[in-house]
Formats: structure tokens, C-alpha cells, sequence
């Protein structure tokens, strides 16, 4: 709970919704008693909603996010399970990554990517709680706004998966080829005859159904990111503050090119200097300093996150605002609604922010930590874990009884689990959804930008 507020009590500061004697007053209708469009009907008295005019002089009074306040808003258990459970998992992660550096062991399960791996379910279940809040709206247009980006993002992930490694560095398909080869390997020891588990077309395919869905997940939160860009960018003063919140926008932009490898790898490896080319890293270093950064990025959001949050909530004098523009009037309780509703959604726009940045952090941990990688800058060569030294049922005293031998009957079926789930396997299929994640992000917020700044009528 003291995490979740922690992001909360960053002097954010909402707007309270004026009380109906309030805008009475404001609006010169101070009468007590009975409405004068109060009408009789089968002896009881009707009472419409007091209306006011929308030129209102009204400004909306500030106070800051309590303890008590964030108790009434929508999602707040989920944002506070979220929160929590992510702190959490990212200690165990980092302990677990200290213990490993200096114990260096070889049989004992990394129990932090279990850790990793719940984060990001949970993550993932917010989002679709999310988007299946939108599908049941039957006015608006949230529905097929989901659904056209959801077809959109299963063309584009089709046609990334076809382009060739020499543009696109994933190392998906050497990957797939080693685990395709290590499965049948695998099946040849127990006796059975495969062409493969799975061919090669229908791994993708289904990679990309997967894609479609995590597009879809991540349109709100990109189109909403984008709103609160700009209006973070019309509160910042200094410009420090803006070049870090134009930085934080395009954040996404930087870690899709890095997979790009004739834009980055190449050029920063093999830089052109006069007739020869002198590399300046080695490719683990690369890896490595590439996982840095993205970690720096994602930290930079994390840092941003009180300047969006405070952008949505000024929405709320920006809608009044933009009411005293319009002619005609509006009953109190429809304004009342109209303002509340910015407070109340508050924790819904930081699930949107917080849940992708959570997916796009602890994919990058599990790209480390089951790609292999090292954190260090020059790492020595990684050999992948050895598997071939572990006891056999015949080595184990009989005294031992069935407790040992379960024990070892499931080490053996996860060193044979680890001959076929590869270091390469994973650094292909963590490097492309990682990437994947980033330039859905990057999409939708650049859609939404050029929605916000050019389509939507001040």
C-alpha cells in the first residue's frame, strides 16, 4: 500500500466538483424552496434539475491525493496489486541477479523468472481487463477503434516476421532453427520419429496472433499518452522538463532502433573511420549496453509519470473552460459528473501508463536472464549452463526413498526441458517481443499525437 500511494503522493493535486449551493450562487439563483419549474403531478411534487448557464464564472478548487481519495477510484486494488506485486518481483529479481553473480550456480532453477513471468501475466490481464471495459460500451467507438488496430497490428507483425535478420536483428529464426533441431533430437532419444514440433509458418502465425492481441491491449494506453504529452508539454515551464518529456515520448522510437542493424549495430560496432572500419565494441557488449539503456529509458517514464498524471487531472478545468466557450446551459449534475469523472478514472490512466511499462521492463529482465547476457559492459564469454552432469536414478542410495528420486526424475526432466529451450531460442523470441512491445507503444502514441494535434476540433 505505501508503494502504491508512493506513486500517488507525488504532489498531485485534482479538482473538486462544485457543490450544488455553490453554482446556485454563482449562477444569481440563491431562491430556497421550491424550484419555479417545480410542477404537481398525482399530488406529488416533480423537481427538474436545476440548469445553469455553461458561461459560468466557475473555477474549480484544488487539494492534493489522500490516502482516503484514492479508496473511491475505479481499479485502484488492481493498480495497488500491480504496483506492489512489480516492486516486489523487481527486489526478488535483483537479489536473486546478486546471489547468482557471486554463488554462480549451475542446477538451482533462477526462481526470480517465475517472478518475471507473473508480473507480466498480471500486466497483461489488467490490459485486457482494460480493453473489455471499452467492448461494452455501446455508444462510443472504443470497439472498433481496438478492433482496426488489432487487424492493423497482425498485417504489420506478419510482415516484421518475413523481413530478413540482416535489417532486423532478432535472431528469431536462428532460434527457432536450434530449438526445432534440439526438439527432434530431443524425441529421437525416446524413440519417436517428428519432422518437428512445430513448422516454421505456423510458429509464426501464431506469434503473430499474439502480437494482435498486445497491439490491441496497447492502443488506449498509446492514444492516451499522447494526450497527456501534449498537455504536459503546455504545463512545463522549464526546459529541461520539456526535453525530458519529449525524450520520455520518443523513448519508445529509441529502442525500437535498436534492433534496426544497419542503423545501429553495424554503424556503432563497425563505424566507417577513412578506408577501414575499427570496431568499437563486441557484439555481447552491444547486447549488453542495449539492455542498459532500454532500463534507463524505462526508468526516465517511470520519473515522467507525475507530469502526465498531473496533465489528465488539469483536464478537468480544461473541460469547464472549454464549456464557457459554448452557448446554451447544463444542469448541475451533468457538470458535477463531468469533473468527478476526471478524479474518479484517475487510476484507470495510470494503469495505462504504468502496465505497458511494466511488460516492457521485466520482458527486457527475462531477456537478460534467460538470453544469457551479462550487466557488465565487457563481459567475458558465456558458455551456456552445463546439463550433462547430473546424477542418474542408478547413483542414488536406496535409503534415500521416493523423496530423492521424484527430486531427481524433475531435475532430469528440466535439464532435458533445457536442451530444448535454448539461450538462442529465448534472446530470438525475448529480443522480438520486447521490440514488438516498444513499437506498438510508439504507434498508437504517434497516431494519437497526430490525432490530438490535428484532428480533434479545439
Amino acid at each position: 500500500m505505501a508503494v502504491c500511494l508512493a506513486l500517488f503522493a507525488q504532489s498531485l493535486r485534482w479538482y473538486q466538483h462544485p457543490s450544488e449551493e455553490e453554482l446556485r450562487i454563482l449562477a444569481g439563483k440563491q431562491q430556497k424552496g421550491k424550484n419555479k419549474k417545480d410542477r404537481k403531478y398525482n399530488g406529488h411534487i416533480e423537481s427538474k434539475p436545476l440548469t445553469i448557464p455553461k458561461d459560468i464564472d466557475l473555477h474549480l478548487e484544488t487539494k492534493s491525493v489522500t490516502e482516503v481519495d484514492t479508496l473511491a477510484l475505479h481499479y485502484f486494488p488492481e493498480y495497488q496489486w500491480l504496483v506492489d506485486f512489480t516492486v516486489a518481483a523487481t527486489v526478488v529479481y535483483l537479489v536473486t541477479e546478486v546471489y547468482y553473480s557471486f554463488m554462480k550456480p549451475t542446477q538451482e532453477m533462477n526462481i526470480s523468472l517465475v517472478w518475471c513471468l507473473l508480473v507480466l501475466s498480471f500486466a497483461i490481464k489488467v490490459l485486457f481487463s482494460l480493453t473489455t471495459h471499452y467492448f461494452k460500451v455501446e455508444d462510443g467507438g472504443e470497439r472498433s477503434v481496438c478492433v482496426t488496430f488489432g487487424f492493423f497490428f497482425f498485417v504489420k507483425a506478419m510482415a516484421v516476421l518475413i523481413v530478413t535478420e540482416n535489417y532486423l536483428e532478432f535472431g528469431l529464426e536462428t532460434g527457432f532453427t536450434n530449438f526445432s533441431d534440439s526438439a527432434m533430437q530431443f524425441l529421437e532419444k525416446q524413440g519417436l520419429e517428428s519432422q518437428g514440433p512445430v513448422s516454421k509458418l505456423t510458429f509464426k502465425f501464431f506469434l503473430a496472433i499474439f502480437c494482435s492481441l498486445i497491439g490491441a491491449f496497447l492502443t488506449f494506453p498509446g492514444l492516451r499518452l499522447a494526450q497527456m504529452h501534449l498537455d504536459a508539454l503546455n504545463l512545463a515551464t522549464e526546459k529541461i522538463t520539456q526535453t525530458l518529456l519529449h525524450i520520455n515520448f520518443l523513448a519508445p522510437l529509441f529502442m525500437v532502433l535498436l534492433w534496426v542493424k544497419p542503423i545501429t549495430k553495424d554503424y556503432i560496432m563497425n563505424p566507417p573511420l577513412g578506408k577501414e572500419s575499427v570496431p568499437l565494441m563486441t557484439e555481447a557488449t552491444f547486447d549488453t549496453l542495449r539492455i542498459w539503456l532500454i532500463i534507463l529509458l524505462c526508468a526516465l517514464r517511470l520519473a515522467m509519470m507525475r507530469s502526465h498524471l498531473q496533465a489528465y487531472l488539469n483536464l478537468a478545468q480544461k473541460c469547464v473552460d472549454q464549456m464557457k466557450k459554448e452557448a446554451g446551459r447544463i444542469s448541475t449534475v451533468e457538470l458535477q459528473k463531468m469533473v468527478a469523472r476526471v478524479f474518479y478514472y484517475l487510476c484507470v490512466i495510470a494503469l495505462q501508463y504504468v502496465a505497458p511499462l511494466v511488460m516492457l521492463l521485466h520482458t527486457t529482465l527475462l531477456l537478460k536472464t534467460l538470453g544469457n547476457h551479462s550487466w557488465g559492459i565487457y563481459p567475458e564469454a558465456v558458455s551456456p549452463l552445463p546439463v550433462n552432469n547430473l546424477p542418474s536414478n542408478s547413483e542414488l542410495p536406496s535409503a534415500d526413498g521416493k523423496m530423492k528420486v521424484t527430486v531427481t526424475q524433475i531435475t532430469v526432466a528440466l535439464s532435458s526441458l533445457k536442451t530444448i529451450f535454448t539461450p538462442l531460442l529465448f534472446r530470438g523470441l525475448l529480443s522480438f517481443l520486447t521490440w514488438w512491445i516498444a513499437a506498438c507503444l510508439f504507434s498508437t502514441s504517434l497516431f494519437g499525437l497526430f490525432y490530438h494535434q490535428y484532428l480533434t476540433v479545439a
